[in-house]
């Protein structure tokens, strides 16, 4: 399996995260696929640092301030991503709704994340139903204009957070410093509890961080604003007697309350978004309603189990999960486009659909030295085969024909028939097929090297 994943850039990844958390989403689905086998190509800019294949021919990050620098290296990007379309099974667009707006350009199906319900943009995408394929990351982000093909829920680099069984006399919450972000919230629960507060968080409103946060910074409020290490993200997080999470609406998948838990520290989160999805109530943390129910809740947050917080995130959002719950939305869009592939690699050789038409189609055929088809039937189509390259030994109802370069054969509708490779080198032929229906599933084996049914 063959997949190219299109990757955010830079610049959105940090303006989403409050910390640098080491590997991404992206990073460990692209190396969880690796180790099961999956051939992987990551397209993404150019500063992304990455073990996986890299594909990127913009030389500029994407994090640069010039937005038409940036405006550039996304078309050059998606350029670069249609010129190799062919190469792949499958694109997996991690991107933004950008690759959307290319998708009927190419022949390879392209399955997309999305990780917000965005807004009325969306329904623009509806009318290319049944070649576009989307995934949710959560339900709570579902737009009702799209059909899902499944809910996958982004990992965390489980290793990088560290279970502690001893928690410390201080709430924490992380996120961006902005007024919608529910930090005056998160102060007077804090304040009204009797406990400090560690703020983390970028800062997207500077006046407002200026003039309301700021200001009440003290023993009791400790501010660090911008990105800080892992290192001491796990720190703060272990050691915390609780997670704050304040805000009403916004991202409705946030990773940071999944990161805290795995660090053993039980949440406190206002219901809304896909709360109910990430925290197990009453058992990794509280869902309240208002400040008064978080400050009651605080006063049981002590009968809440750090280590079945842990488990919890093992169970639910480890990489391995993450990966496998991908693989087989892979796998079922491929089994759904296989009536209308226009490439594959099977064990004997490779074809390549050339022209497509309502009632008929052309194909190169590449067959390697040794191998064969399956011997098989076409009930609604016809074919006739070309050889261009090499020879072929075809056999039609049971009688074995030879054909050289040049010559050709009609394959009549319901005939048995294969074509072997009995050469040192390829065998190449021109397929045209003429029916009704030329979908790859109009097709019955009755015998095949390989086991194929």
């Amino acid at each position: 399996m063959r997949i190219a994943i299109l990757s955010p850039s830079s610049r959105f990844m940090q303006h989403h995260k409050s910390c640098n958390s080491g590997k991404n989403a992206i990073s460990l689905l692209s190396e969880g696929l690796i180790k099961r086998g999956v051939d992987v190509t990551l397209f993404t800019s150019s500063d992304l640092e990455t073990k996986e294949r890299l594909e990127s021919n913009c030389s500029i990050p994407y994090k640069e301030e010039n937005h038409l620098n940036f405006i550039a290296c996304v078309s050059s990007h998606m350029v670069n991503v249609l010129k190799k379309a062919g190469e792949f099974d499958l694109i997996h667009n991690y991107f933004n709704l950008v690759p959307l707006f290319y998708r009927r350009l190419i022949n390879t199906p392209m399955v997309t994340t999305i990780h917000a319900p965005s807004s009325d943009i969306l329904s623009l995408f509806k009318e290319d139903e049944g070649r576009s394929y989307y995934v949710s990351a959560s339900i709570a982000g579902r737009n009702p204009c799209l059909e899902y093909i499944s809910t996958i829920y982004d990992s965390i680099d489980l290793p990088s957070f560290t279970l502690k069984e001893q928690k410390e006399n201080y709430l924490i919450s992380f996120g961006n410093i902005h007024p919608n972000n529910g930090i005056e919230e998160a102060i007077e629960i804090a304040r009204k509890s009797g406990m400090k507060l560690v703020l983390t968080g970028n800062v997207l409103d500077q006046t407002y961080f200026e003039n309301v946060v700021l200001p009440q910074q003290g023993d009791h409020l400790i501010i660090h604003g911008g990105m800080i290490d892992q290192a001491l993200k796990d720190k703060l997080l272990g050691g915390a007697y609780a997670f704050l999470h304040s805000i009403r609406f916004g991202d409705p998948f946030d990773l940071s309350i999944i990161e805290a838990m795995a660090c053993g520290t039980p949440v406190i989160a206002f219901s809304g978004s896909a709360m109910h999805e990430i925290i197990k109530d009453c058992e990794t943390g509280y869902i309240v309603e208002s400040i008064e129910d978080a400050l009651n809740r605080l006063k049981h947050i002590s009968t809440i189990n750090r280590t079945q917080c842990r488990r919890w995130v093992e169970d639910r959002f480890s990489q391995d999960r993450m990966v496998e719950d991908y693989l087989q939305v892979y796998k079922k869009i491929l089994e759904m486009e296989r009536p209308r592939a226009h490439h594959a690699n099977p064990p004997w050789g490779k074809w390549e659909v050339l022209l497509d038409e309502p009632t008929y189609k052309v194909k190169r055929i590449t067959v390697l030295p040794g191998n064969r088809l399956s011997y098989q039937k076409h009930f609604q189509r016809e074919e006739y085969w070309n050889v261009v390259g090499g020879k072929a030994s075809v056999t039609i109802d049971g009688k074995e024909i030879l054909l050289k370069s040049g010559q050709a054969i009609d394959i009549p509708k319901g005939a048995a028939h294969r074509v072997a490779n009995q050469e040192q080198s390829s065998l190449v032929f021109i397929e045209i097929q003429r029916g009704s229906y030329l979908g790859e599933d109009d097709i019955v084996r009755l015998e095949d090297d390989y086991g194929r049914s």
